[in-house]
């Protein structure tokens, strides 16, 4: 008789632990990167009142009687599946496309987590609502496209190093247009202008002026000259005394030759092939230290800039039209040498291998970092600490301290959109109807029993 109300006592306590988890995964609902709970009943101990024995010869075999004493909690498994996609078109709101988990690190301590809702702080670290650290890959300092893979640590996306990017000097320039033999304005002294704007390896912008002029003894042929190179102030950097500097046109002869019957350029001093000369910019002043038109700072010699290169290949002689055109763009034909001035960080791109990529309004992408993930043999032996954390147990598996990168694990990390919970009511509704039942059915056991039992000690009546 008392079997029967331990074990709907028993059935009692697993029903209201079931009803517990229910009613958790039903309160995170809409907590992003929740993962619902389901909880497996088994039984318990058999109570054997007659154990089974073998047949003989002259007798068969009897199972052996065992009551059961009611139910009890197998296991709160966490449920893998992943929830839906929910744009936010937050830059730094990311979503895991698999298993893996983010990693972050709070006091000292890794820990995981699916909730890929991070901002950055006063300092320019990438972090989570709380303020954990989002851990990661540094850039190489060998090879700036790329990262190193070794222990994780914090990620700094604004941090002070990556607020701005590096200038970069022109070393290139090029001419297009179109000169007309017959244009009156090549045959006087302030020929036909064309400028270009340059940069020096500070990153500041100047406008070089030249002129170009017909040869008086020969039409096909044109000489070209430097008028001045002016600052961002419109003052004249050339001139005398050592605040000034002097600029020489090198490489080859100042002379632009063209086939007087095709109008196509033959090359620079009536030299055959030779499509370019150089602006060098030296300063005045013998004491100057670091000249900032000439760059040495690349480890390759080859890379060394010591002038501008100005191609004048691209340059027609036609006779149509009454004026010449001629343009001077920065860069050389192979939209390389440009150069650039110093950059401002406007925005972060990561892309779907983690990879943060800082977006500059000089037109620079610089690589900041790449986010790593942890995958785990055994995800849902993964401890959950709250705050949608998760340390590490025997049973998850180790993290390694370095983490994989999740293009090689045929996962995708997605910006802008976060992992929503993947409860689904449908299901946990219909739990809970079950839930209830099985509770009310249990109460009925203990309910009955107790009947039973008062008509037990009423027989003595």
């Amino acid at each position: 008789m008392m079997r029967s109300l331990y074990s709907g006592v028993a059935g009692l306590k697993t029903h209201q632990t079931k009803m517990d988890v229910i009613g958790n995964n039903i309160s995170n609902v809409n907590t992003v990167g929740f993962r619902s709970s389901q909880v497996l009943f088994k039984d318990v101990l058999y109570q054997t009142t007659q154990s089974s024995t073998g047949s003989t010869d002259s007798t068969g075999g009897t199972n052996a009687k065992q009551i059961g004493l009611g139910t009890t909690v197998a296991t709160v498994s966490i449920t893998q599946t992943s929830g839906s996609a929910q744009s936010t078109n937050n830059p730094y709101d990311l979503m895991i496309n698999g298993s893996a988990f983010f990693i972050v690190n709070r006091g000292g301590s890794n820990y995981f987590t699916k909730v890929g809702a991070f901002k950055t702080d006063d300092a320019g670290n990438l972090v989570t609502g709380d303020g954990d650290l989002v851990m990661g890959w540094q850039v190489d300092p060998n090879d700036p496209n790329s990262v190193k893979r070794e222990e994780v640590s914090a990620l700094r996306p604004e941090s002070e190093e990556f607020k701005t990017a590096a200038p970069e000097m022109t070393s290139k320039t090029y001419m297009t247009g179109n000169i007309v033999m017959t244009d009156s304005k090549l045959q006087t002294e302030d020929g036909v202008p064309t400028m270009v704007s340059i940069y020096d390896n500070l990153g500041y912008s100047y406008t070089v002026k030249f002129k170009i002029t017909q040869d008086p003894n020969d039409d096909s042929l044109y000489n070209l000259s430097l008028e001045s190179i002016k600052d961002e102030n419109n003052v004249n950097l050339l001139g005398t005394g050592n605040d000034k500097y002097t600029a020489t046109l090198t490489g080859g002869a100042s002379t632009i030759k063209f086939d007087r019957d095709t109008g196509s350029f033959i090359g620079m001093g009536g030299v055959e092939g030779v499509k370019s000369l150089e602006l060098q910019i030296l300063p005045n002043n013998p004491d100057v230290k670091g000249n900032v038109f000439q760059d040495f700072s690349s480890p390759n010699e080859e890379e060394w800039i010591t002038g501008i290169e100005i191609d004048c290949s691209n340059l027609k002689m036609y006779s149509k039209g009454k004026s010449s055109a001629v343009e001077t763009h920065r860069g050389g034909a192979d939209r390389l040498g440009a150069g650039r001035k110093v950059g401002v960080q406007t925005d972060v791109n990561i892309d779907t291998t983690g990879k943060l990529f800082g977006v500059y309004d000089n037109g620079v992408t610089r690589l900041l970092g790449q986010i790593a993930i942890a995958n785990f043999v055994n995800p849902a032996g993964l401890e959950a600490i709250g705050s949608s954390l998760y340390r590490e147990t025997q049973a998850s598996g180790v993290f390694d301290g370095i983490g994989d990168d999740i293009s090689a694990t045929g996962q995708t990390m997605n910006q802008g959109v976060l992992e929503m919970s993947n409860v689904d009511l449908s299901q946990e509704f219909t739990e809970m109807i079950v839930t209830q039942r099985g509770f009310q059915a249990n109460s009925r056991i203990i309910t009955v029993s107790d009947t039973l039992i008062e008509e037990l000690v009423n027989l003595k009546r």
